[in-house]
């Protein structure tokens, strides 16, 4: 009788771990189904996206993308703000999609390289908070350097998903921009520990 009782309280002890677990990481898909490009809209586009959302630490950033079209640095505020691929933290992802794993609290940049893409609003600024009770976090306020005008002899940067959007991408589930893995495994686990423990009584 206490072999089962022991059995019993190990298994809500790894239900419980994994129902935490199911909260502790979601899976965003930055700009949702505009994925990463130069945006239509302008800066605002990102910023716009990343406002809705709540960034927490073990969270994933998945940056669509086709490779050799656009790129993903995480780089400090004042790199961000110029634009400039200088003092880069960690990096750069160069084939897409990306995936990023926020792995600390604070304010997070990350910039397109290629071109004038960052200049013409292909940047993203999070704030991350430690658990699902802080706050809402907004980052700092941004500047937009101006955009120069392209010289006669250098083609204008394209914008928009024409031809930005990769083909083979990661799906994001219907009506549901924010996804959760974590949460199918859990529930993967919790069945399997549901069916170990009805053969065992």
């Amino acid at each position: 009788m206490a072999r089962f009782m022991c059995m019993d309280f190990v298994g809500i002890i790894i239900a419980v771990v994994l129902m935490l677990f199911t909260v502790a990481q979601t899976v965003h898909v930055v700009g949702n189904d505009m994925g990463w490009t130069i945006p239509p809209n302008g800066a605002t586009a990102y910023g716009t996206w990343a406002a809705s959302k709540r960034f927490m630490v073990g969270d994933i950033l998945v940056f669509n993308f086709t490779t050799n079209e656009h790129d993903v640095l995480q780089v400090p505020k004042a790199s961000f703000d110029a634009c400039s691929d200088d003092n880069p933290i960690g990096n750069k992802l160069t084939n897409g999609p990306a995936n990023v794993t926020l792995n600390s609290t604070g304010e997070h940049y990350y910039i397109c390289t290629i071109g004038q893409h960052c200049q013409l609003g292909q940047k993203l600024a999070i704030a991350v908070s430690a658990t699902s009770g802080s706050p809402l976090p907004a980052p700092s306020p941004t500047t937009t350097p101006t955009t120069p005008s392209p010289t006669s002899g250098t083609p204008a940067p394209t914008s928009g998903p024409t031809g930005s959007t990769p083909s083979a991408s990661v799906p994001v589930p219907n009506g549901t921009p924010n996804s959760s893995s974590s949460a199918v495994f859990a529930s993967l686990l919790l069945s399997i520990l549901a069916i170990v423990m009805g053969l065992i009584f």
